[in-house]
């Protein structure tokens, strides 16, 4: 994996100099960084990686986004002696956009499906196109979740950024097994756009919805591959260096989605897209940015806590009945989660409610949206 650094810029002396001296368990003291070695990526169970690329929506950085939350995220303190943290620098720019689409997907390609998370800080929304094709270049299919304000289905649309969903959800063959997306803003979707998403049997929550029932998305997020979070769905006031809305999440319902991501068993990698250096008051926005990242650092070390289903001491066994038949929902004892057992034997991720819904004899919407799906 060191051929990587090919593609890559060491992190900027300005935030790793001697002068800087970190205090012991704090990220900038314990993490493995890019400085003039590469990092010993092999141990890493996180991989954090900045890239420029915001040509996808019209503008060029001045500067490294990713090393400004770098700045706040290296004075974090770690609180998981079970996560071993690699920091492997800034993706170089490419001649053209999809040459740096190539060089991201490189890089997320040498890491997918090894227990590794990247973790990408900076770049315009667009760069989700990089996270889809590691999956599509290798025949793949994946499950992807995405959380923003707006969704960027506009298929003539001048800017990359507003119209890259198109080519990743509807593009043929296409290799997305199924995709969420979580925090839409009424407002700012063009109705037909969901009659589309619905077509295709993908879910979409409104961030009302969301906000209002948050802990319902953690189910919705859990068997995810890859995440991509633009920092429009967040409020304003809690991200002045990339806000585009007065409302949205707030800074601690970002985190939490964070965490749920992070909990994802399967999570490639988790981008966190649209930040603004130059726009950015008092650093707030990168520091926000940088406690989404320790949240979702708490959710891999959350995700270890889970038992495999044939370790059937670790789960609660509750039988069902409802108009559709009967099922088996379990609860593991470690982490609060449920499953849900469908027609077809398998297992889905569900929560407490879908529970509730069956024990009175009420079909779960859950089980309704697979049924649709699968058949």
């Amino acid at each position: 994996m060191n051929d990587l650094a090919q593609f890559l810029d060491p992190v900027s002396t300005d935030i790793i100099s001697g002068d800087i001296a970190y205090n012991d368990k704090q990220i900038g003291r314990i993490a493995d960084i890019y400085k003039t070695n590469f990092p010993e990526v092999s141990q890493a169970d996180i991989i954090l990686v900045g890239t420029d690329e915001a040509r996808g929506a019209g503008y060029i950085s001045d500067n490294h986004p990713a090393d400004v939350v770098r700045e706040q995220l290296y004075r974090l303190y770690l609180w998981h002696p079970d996560i071993k943290i690699a920091d492997i620098g800034n993706i170089k720019n490419g001649n053209s956009l999809n040459d740096s689409y190539s060089c991201l997907r490189t890089i997320l390609g040498d890491f997918a499906g090894t227990g590794k998370s990247v973790i990408i800080i900076g770049g315009s929304h667009d760069n989700t196109l990089a996270q889809y094709s590691v999956y599509a270049e290798s025949g793949k299919f994946a499950e992807a979740t995405v959380i923003d304000a707006h969704i960027d289905l506009q298929s003539e649309a001048a800017l990359k950024s507003e119209s890259f969903l198109m080519e990743m959800l509807t593009s043929e063959p296409n290799f997305i097994r199924h995709y969420n997306h979580i925090g839409f803003q009424s407002y700012f979707v063009h109705p037909y756009m969901l009659e589309t998403m619905d077509k295709l049997r993908f879910d979409v929550h409104r961030v009302g919805t969301a906000k209002e029932h948050l802990d319902e998305m953690e189910p919705v997020m859990r068997t995810s591959d890859f995440f991509s979070f633009d920092l429009g769905a967040v409020q304003y006031g809690a991200i002045p260096g990339s806000g585009v809305s007065p409302n949205g999440f707030t800074g601690e319902e970002a985190c939490s989605l964070a965490r749920f991501a992070g909990m994802a068993q399967k999570a490639d990698s988790f981008g966190i897209y649209g930040y603004r250096p130059e726009r950015d008051i008092d650093s707030i926005t990168a520091l926000q940015i940088s406690q989404m990242i320790w949240y979702f650092i708490d959710g891999k070390s959350r995700s270890r806590m889970e038992s495999d289903f044939n370790d059937t001491f670790a789960f609660n066994e509750y039988h069902t009945s409802f108009a559709e038949g009967e099922t088996t929902f379990l609860q593991s004892k470690k982490t609060n989660r449920w499953w849900m057992k469908m027609p077809g034997k398998k297992y889905i991720a569900c929560s407490y409610s879908d529970y509730l819904y069956a024990s009175n004899n009420e079909i779960p919407e859950r089980w309704l949206r697979v049924q649709e799906r699968e058949g």
